[in-house]
């Protein structure tokens, strides 16, 4: 069960993408932009054939754990 709209787990239902982005299921908005794009995150990402990374599979920072992950994650760098 996820927190509603804590620190941790917020659901910005007024965005103009949501629920469609992400495959349109529920999730986490808090980290919308992802704070570990520019490293090695262990989520679920592509590398693209012109170097860019392609993390559209991955829902890590949109899950209620995901909070958690990415600040422990960042306390590490």
């Amino acid at each position: 069960m996820r927190p509603k709209n804590s620190y941790r787990y917020f659901a910005n239902v007024d965005c103009q993408f949501y629920p469609t982005c992400h495959g349109g299921i529920d999730k986490n908005c808090m980290f919308c932009y992802c704070p570990l794009y520019r490293l090695d995150c262990k989520g679920n990402f592509k590398i693209l054939e012109n170097g860019l990374k392609d993390c559209g599979g991955c829902l890590v920072p949109h899950m209620p754990e995901g909070y958690d992950y990415i600040m422990s994650f960042l306390m590490k760098k």
